[in-house]
């Protein structure tokens, strides 16, 4: 199982476990994983998942498609190492990933 950080604005950091395959944004919601909401569920609609990739790890994030583009516009403070959660999997290459959670959501 891939272990998966999520760090909160103050420094407060969980670990996790996520299933091969799942989305972080799954992962942390089912973890209880604060600051990390999932109003659509993963469909890329509300950008309540939004999450920055620490950036020793944006490369094995993989690219980022058009719908995850447009629904990053939306958020508050957006930065070159912002991706939503719903759109990153779970997999091996991404086993240690850290992802830092915004203050707030959208």
């Amino acid at each position: 199982m891939p272990s998966v950080t999520y760090v909160q604005s103050t420094g407060v950091e969980y670990r996790i476990d996520a299933n091969e395959g799942q989305s972080l944004m799954e992962a942390a919601v089912g973890n209880l994983v604060p600051g990390i909401v999932g109003d659509c569920g993963g469909a890329c609609a509300c950008a309540t998942c939004h999450v920055y990739v620490e950036p020793e790890w944006l490369e094995r994030a993989g690219p980022i498609t058009a719908n995850e583009e447009a629904m990053l516009d939306v958020v508050i403070d957006r930065r070159e190492n912002s991706r939503l959660a719903c759109q990153l999997k779970a997999s091996a290459a991404l086993d240690g990933i850290v992802l830092r959670v915004p203050e707030s959501q959208v």
